[in-house]
């Protein structure tokens, strides 16, 4: 089945007691019971729902892998991936990360044991020298967040499994249309299904995709035990939005090149980021393991302060000022102040988020309205 077929039809069935085509919404806490322990496969809300199991068994088609399990959130999502680990365990993560990501493994499970290590991932080779035999996940992000650097994922993860080390990719900004990391060698993806793959910022919910059923089995379990799972109503919003993921994802991707491209060059922009550009560090591993480059932008003003990214941020009328990416409508974000804030400055400026660095989630609209927007921000300066 195709990538396009799968969005619509993996795991779907009409619904057994009406026929319904679209997926019910499944709203209850629990199940009737004929006698303990005689039910239907389902026996209560936290633990099952088929409106969640849908929607796992179409990211587990999305993404090619045995099983996946849904969260509460992204974050849930990755905290269920941590829960796999035990006290005295080490992370190696990548250096230029989404700033929640940095704050639950460093403001949560460091306080359990847990230890992680923030290096760029960039050079395989020169990656390896942070591997120890404490070392039991390593966490990969790529396209990064915001500096949309590219990690070769194969490479990587076959240098992992050499030492028996767990991989997830965080797959939120690629999307499964993009890329499929469990093809390239990946144990596990993790996703923010309120960006891209629900893509309307209307709900909030995470997902793992595991290539393993027993490393799923022990997610279900993490899910059920935690009890951090998304309702049904978020459920049936992310099924619905994963019909139309392959046509946004590509019309967002087609608009994103030709703003970077229009940006480039701009008297007012010192630096442009975006793996489209045959400049860019990671722009042959990009071709090799992604389909097209994605719909995130980062520039960086010619003059670093946060009063001029200010000053733009405050002056565009169709690119909204708000967190969160990967809707059909564009934004525009401030990573210093808003995604990455919990992440040191001192820290920050080592991958080069500055604070006149802005990041821009490109949408489906039509993209001279869009380059008429930002040139009419950037001529506030």
């Amino acid at each position: 089945m195709k990538f396009a077929t799968k969005t619509i039809h993996a795991g779907i069935e009409p619904d057994p007691s009406t026929g319904a085509v679209m997926t019910p919404i499944y709203q209850t806490s629990t199940y009737a019971q004929a006698a303990p322990g005689d039910h239907q496969g389902y026996e209560y809300g936290r633990t099952q729902n088929p409106t969640r199991h849908a929607l796992e068994a179409n990211l587990a088609a999305l993404e090619n892998g045995a099983d996946a399990i849904c969260f509460g959130s992204g974050l849930a999502a990755m905290d269920g991936v941590l829960k796999l680990l035990s006290a005295g365990d080490e992370i190696v993560a990548t250096n230029d990360l989404y700033g929640g990501s940095y704050r639950l493994i460093t403001k949560i499970y460091e306080r359990f044991g847990l230890k992680g290590h923030f290096v760029p991932m960039y050079d395989a080779a020169t990656f390896e020298k942070h591997l120890t035999p404490k070392t039991k996940l390593l966490w990969i992000e790529t396209p990064t967040n915001p500096m949309l650097n590219i990690v070769d994922i194969r490479a990587i993860c076959d240098m992992a499994k050499a030492r028996g080390i767990l991989t997830c990719v965080d797959n939120t900004f690629a999307s499964p249309y993009l890329q499929t990391p469990l093809d390239l060698g990946a144990d596990l993806v993790v996703h923010s299904a309120t960006k891209y793959l629900g893509g309307h910022s209307d709900t909030v919910l995470g997902a793992v995709v595991a290539k393993d059923a027993d490393i799923a089995q022990r997610l279900h379990f993490i899910q059920n035990a935690s009890g951090a799972v998304p309702g049904p109503m978020d459920c049936f919003l992310v099924l619905r939005g994963i019909k139309t993921l392959h046509l946004r994802v590509q019309r967002a991707c087609e608009n994103a090149e030709k703003i970077a491209a229009h940006l480039q060059g701009h008297p007012k922009i010192n630096k442009i980021y975006y793996p489209g550009f045959p400049d860019h560090p990671g722009h042959e591993i990009a071709k090799r393991q992604m389909r097209l480059f994605g719909a995130i932008v980062s520039l960086d003003l010619k003059q670093d302060s946060l009063e001029n990214a200010t000053k733009v941020l405050s002056n565009t009328k169709l690119f909204t000022l708000a967190e969160s990416l990967g809707g059909v409508e564009s934004l525009i974000g401030h990573p210093a102040t808003m995604t990455h804030a919990s992440i040191p400055r001192e820290e920050r400026l080592k991958v080069g988020l500055t604070d006149s660095l802005i990041r821009l989630s490109v949408g489906v609209e039509d993209v001279a309205d869009l380059i008429e927007d930002l040139d009419g921000a950037l001529a506030a300066l």
